[in-house]
């Protein structure tokens, strides 16, 4: 059963105490000339330079996330972009900071707008391609109010990069080229007419690996975020269109301008726990990362003295951890604003230690209800839910004053509703919400309701030691996965000592539910074949749209960074200043 050795409960509250008073301090923005190293982690090589030039004009670590985001919707629209939304984590030293820019639903969204007819859900991908699906792209209005606190360079000069690139042209990258192959055998990016024009040739042919692909109405669009803010998706032509494409069947949505125009992105609080001699921070809700501190609480709880990757009961104890906190966020999270949401007792030192009591790492669970974080009975009023699906990327920067962000962004599917505006994809951010409003006569948290998020998975991860010092920054894309992808790396980095790159690259191993789905390739010798012994059952999978990592790790030896060799990015860093003698 659950292993007891562990820190006596005063010690290990007296570190949730002082992680979660971190969170909230105040502290003014660093000034000064830089003395650190910087590292820029991303999807995609391009993405990473227009990154690494607004670095060494002395930006700050949002400037170089803004040029690198304005890239990845050009060079990857299949995963996030203008249409898009997302969460950003940013730390300076001292203040631990959240950002909001998740889609909103239209005032004219229902509960059951992804029903049919008979009272079922939709087929996913009518309701993916299609209006219903589109949320109110908010991924750079959340960029502008994190520019707002901490840029240094003019907003404007931050789009130079993409603006030239899609004006230019650039190489249809490989993993481009087979996400639109595969949109295209299903016949549905091309029901869009932009979209057909943009991604395909005049046969119908999509575009190659290779080849040289231009985008002035992109280059266009960006010149009005430099000029306009995120007013230029608001009002104008751009806002207009973006509405008419929403609001065209089939399966035609209720987005409008006024809809656009009362959504804004938002800072939250962080969700901050302990988790050995660490403070691990995520996005409050609409995000669920907490599920993800959630992991590895119970996993610090069951494996007090973890013996690396290829011990089998520290496999086990993850499994189980992943099993019972995915049980909570499913029933549980939601956007906070509409519906109760216990986000803060779902990682409380009290309900981590009762929760922690069902695993035993010898035996698989036959069962992980829900657990009852409150004394409200919230258990009884919220039916679990499933819904979600992969379309997103992921950056981790650190700049030469040691600040740092971690961004997930995404456009939901590849892309997204497969409806294009002005040479972006839109979201499909709404098929997020659970399809269906109760379930078993109860109602569901993440059901739709109009002016709501739909509930994320987006997990940007920093971690500090006990006394503020930065230790990691970290996340990745995958849908649902994300929680236990960003877990698992970090049991790895700091549990296992492995080094970010390594991490990155073990198999990634999901326990949402049974059967299991596993890299089983990428997995130790001998570590499943034993789990199986122990009950557990798996599935082989790519994990959906496949993992993204992008992770920096500070070491006293100075940053160390991991890409995912899943995807197409790459690590690159500006050496310190030299110190005068």
């Amino acid at each position: 059963m659950f292993d007891k050795q562990r820190p006596r409960r005063s010690a290990f509250a007296l570190i949730c105490a002082i992680a979660l008073a971190a969170c909230v301090t105040d502290s003014p923005q660093q000034s000064g000339a830089p003395t650190g190293e910087a590292m820029v982690a991303a999807a995609n090589p391009h993405a990473v330079d227009a990154a690494m030039q607004m670095l060494r004009e002395g930006g700050s670590a949002v400037d170089a996330a803004v040029a690198a985001e304005a890239v990845l919707g050009l060079v990857e629209p299949q995963s996030s972009g203008v249409g898009g939304g997302g969460f950003m984590m940013f730390y300076d030293g001292q203040t631990m900071q959240a950002y909001d820019g998740r889609e909103r639903a239209p005032a004219g969204a229902t509960p059951t707008m992804f029903l049919g007819d008979d009272g079922q859900p939709m087929n996913f991908l009518d309701a993916r391609a299609s209006g219903r699906s589109i949320g109110t792209p908010l991924e750079f209005a959340m960029l502008k109010l994190a520019h707002d606190d901490h840029g240094r360079l003019p907003w404007a000069r931050l789009f130079q990069p993409a603006i030239d690139l899609a004006e230019n042209g650039f190489e249809v990258s490989p993993r481009m080229a087979r996400f639109i192959a595969f949109s295209g055998g299903v016949e549905r990016l091309k029901q869009d007419p932009q979209a057909r024009a943009y991604f395909f040739d005049r046969r119908g042919n999509p575009w190659p690996a290779g080849h040289l692909l231009k985008n002035p109405a992109y280059a266009a669009t960006l010149r009005a975020i430099a000029e306009q803010g995120p007013a230029a998706l608001t009002t104008g032509e751009i806002a207009n269109d973006i509405v008419a494409a929403a609001q065209r069947g089939p399966r035609a949505g209720t987005l409008t301008l006024a809809d656009l125009q009362n959504a804004h992105a938002r800072r939250i609080d962080p969700v901050c726990g302990a988790y050995r001699i660490y403070r691990v921070c995520v996005p409050g809700p609409p995000s669920s990362g907490n599920a993800t501190v959630e992991i590895l609480g119970l996993f610090a709880r069951a494996r007090p003295h973890p013996e690396g990757a290829s011990s089998v009961d520290d496999w086990s104890a993850l499994l189980w951890a992943s099993r019972l906190a995915y049980a909570d966020r499913d029933h549980y999270m939601a956007d906070d604003t509409f519906v109760p949401t216990p986000t803060l007792p779902l990682i409380a030192p009290a309900y981590l230690d009762q929760r922690a009591q069902l695993i035993d790492v010898a035996h698989a669970p036959t069962s992980t209800p829900p657990g009852t974080p409150t004394t409200d009975q919230l258990r009884n009023y919220w039916g679990r839910d499933w819904s979600d699906d992969p379309g997103t990327s992921h950056l981790s920067i650190v700049d030469a004053w040691g600040n740092a962000v971690s961004m997930t962004s995404t456009v939901e599917s590849p892309f997204g509703a497969q409806r294009m505006v002005h040479g972006f994809v839109l979201n499909n951010q709404l098929t997020d919400f659970s399809f269906q409003p109760t379930i078993n006569g109860r109602p569901v948290a993440n059901a739709v309701a109009p002016g709501k998020a739909p509930r994320s998975s987006m997990s940007p991860e920093i971690v500090t030691d006990a006394h503020g010092r930065l230790v990691l920054v970290a996340g990745s894309p995958g849908g649902s996965s994300i929680i236990d992808f960003v877990a698992r790396a970090t049991v790895a980095i700091l549990d296992w000592n492995m080094t970010p790159q390594d991490a990155i690259n073990q198999g990634n191993i999901v326990a949402r539910s049974a059967p299991v789905t596993v890299e089983d390739t990428r997995m130790p010798a001998g570590v499943l074949d034993a789990l199986r012994g122990r009950g557990w059952t798996f599935r082989t999978s790519q994990l959906g749209e496949e993992s993204g990592f992008h992770i920096i790790q500070v070491t006293p030896n100075g940053l160390v960074g991991g890409a995912d060799p899943r995807r197409e990015g790459v690590v690159q860093s500006i050496p310190a200043p030299a110190v005068a003698p």
